[in-house]
């Protein structure tokens, strides 16, 4: 695993802010370019290549996101994503043009990658401007479009099973609140949706357990603090967060008013982004393999593009468990 030296090192910063910004402390001021810094430079020093010598393949794509730079550092999933998209279309020679949404009117290119969440006259005008479209992180198979996105049945299953087997049985979840820009309609979290259904079958579900915030690590923090302190002799023995950002700001706010991380209270994230490593205690996660998942991405539209297959398709990516000591 790499140090905060080592990141240090390539950020072109000191260790202390390094620290600092992995830990999203609140009163450091530095400004957005400085944590972008720091966060690539963490995901660049976590990043594995996947395969070696690979074959170039002439293509223009044009690379939408739904997040912007600013709202990348508040939960850097996208961030992690965006950069094994990058560097896989980087190896692969092949030319990646960023554009927002207003940006494509007069845009020609092979095809279009979408990273996010986008509602159905997003994705209808996408595809609009060009049919080789692949969404990642947004299931629009039932609108007849292509995605790359994670199986969260798998990785839920493995959260609760994983939970069960230490003793757990009052288990609460942190889920994750966000809106489509377009329309701003509210997302469901699938992982929500499955966390009830399978501990409903064990008739294990507290509704009272059930927690929800925007996915970011202060969103995280004011929603755990606000419950602590409503029932501070009543509250689960393990808390699922369905981000790593959110599960960071659920860890201060449970030692902020006297609790222990894990002696008290289990906390499991989700993502695993380079963060997990070093907050304290370091975060047990569900692993997405994001660089990976950004190579896959452009290997599918590449196929998208010259395979012209007849149907949209829908690529389900596994997961893992990370045990860390965040839980027992």
């Amino acid at each position: 695993m790499a140090t905060i030296k080592d990141i240090a090192s390539l950020a072109g910063v000191s260790p202390a802010t390094v620290s600092r910004v992995l830990n999203y402390d609140p009163d450091l001021s530095v400004g957005i370019q400085t944590k972008q810094k720091v966060f690539e430079a963490a995901e660049e020093l976590n990043y594995t290549k996947h395969k070696k010598n690979p074959k170039t393949a002439k293509a223009k794509i044009l690379f939408v996101q739904w997040y912007d730079e600013a709202e990348e550092l508040e939960d850097i999933y996208y961030l992690s994503i965006r950069l094994g998209i990058e560097k896989k279309a980087e190896e692969m020679r092949i030319e990646l043009v960023k554009r927002s949404m207003e940006e494509l009117d007069h845009e020609t290119a092979n095809g279009i990658l979408a990273l996010g969440k986008f509602d159905k006259a997003e994705a209808d005008f996408l595809f609009d401007k060009n049919p080789n479209l692949l969404f990642v992180d947004f299931d629009a198979l039932d609108l007849g479009y292509n995605s790359l996105v994670i199986d969260f049945q798998q990785s839920m299953s493995a959260v609760l099973t994983y939970l069960a087997q230490h003793g757990h049985q009052e288990i609460g979840i942190l889920a994750g609140e966000e809106y489509t820009r377009g329309s701003h309609e509210l997302l469901e979290d699938k992982r929500l949706t499955i966390f009830k259904e399978i501990l409903g079958q064990k008739d294990l579900l507290h509704e009272e357990y059930i927690l929800k915030a925007p996915f970011t690590v202060n969103s995280g923090y004011n929603v755990m603090k606000q419950f602590l302190n409503r029932q501070p002799q009543t509250f689960p023995t393990a808390f699922f967060a369905s981000s790593d950002a959110l599960a960071v700001g659920a860890l201060k706010a449970i030692q902020e008013v006297g609790l222990k991380v894990p002696e008290d209270i289990s906390v499991i994230g989700f993502n695993d982004i380079s963060v997990a490593k070093y907050v304290s205690p370091p975060l047990t996660t569900i692993k997405i393999h994001t660089e990976w998942m950004g190579e896959l991405a452009i290997e599918t539209i590449l196929s998208i593009i010259y395979e012209q297959a007849p149907i949209a398709r829908k690529i389900t990516i596994a997961t893992e468990l990370i045990e860390r000591a965040s839980t027992r």
